[in-house]
């Protein structure tokens, strides 16, 4: 029976590699000398350090550029709120997305199932594998699981005949 894997993963070794891309940036750049601006990336979760929002913000703008010219859509991120540090500085902590929330996995679910399409959505762990008796149901609903979840970065992956 036909089936494919809906998924949402992020390619943790191009982030990396924009992280420290983004660190060559900062440490080159005249507006960041002689302040405490970094980035840091500890298993999915990136660490922005710097004096003001504004100068959080300007190091953000490096980092969605860098992932974006690696192709790493930057839907991934799931950006928190600005917090004070010790002294003046402040610090924000962005999360990589990686796997599909329950929550979303059962509003793809009910998605295929009001569709009227032949297809079934099964919850496996972090993504959804969705089966159908024909290739072209399969496709369609690709098409609208992309159409509908637009706010996620959804892939499909592991496609079965």
């Amino acid at each position: 029976m036909p089936s494919f894997d809906t998924v949402c993963d992020a390619n943790m070794v191009d982030v990396k590699h924009a992280v420290e891309n983004t660190t060559k940036e900062i440490t080159t750049r005249f507006d960041f000398k002689g302040t405490p601006a970094a980035i840091e990336l500890k298993d999915k979760e990136m660490t922005l350090i710097g004096d003001a929002e504004f100068q959080i913000t300007q190091i953000e703008d490096i980092l969605r550029n860098k992932l974006t010219k690696r192709n790493v859509d930057v839907r991934f991120l799931d950006v928190g709120d600005i917090q004070k540090m010790g002294g003046d500085k402040v610090k924000r902590v962005i999360k990589v997305r990686n796997g599909i929330e329950s929550e979303m996995a059962k509003k793809i679910q009910r998605l295929l199932k009001d569709s009227k399409l032949k297809v079934q959505g099964a919850i496996q762990e972090e993504k959804v594998r969705v089966t159908g008796a024909k290739r072209d149901d399969l496709q369609a609903a690709m098409a609208l699981i992309r159409k509908e979840m637009a706010d996620l970065p959804l892939s499909f992956d592991n496609f079965r005949d």
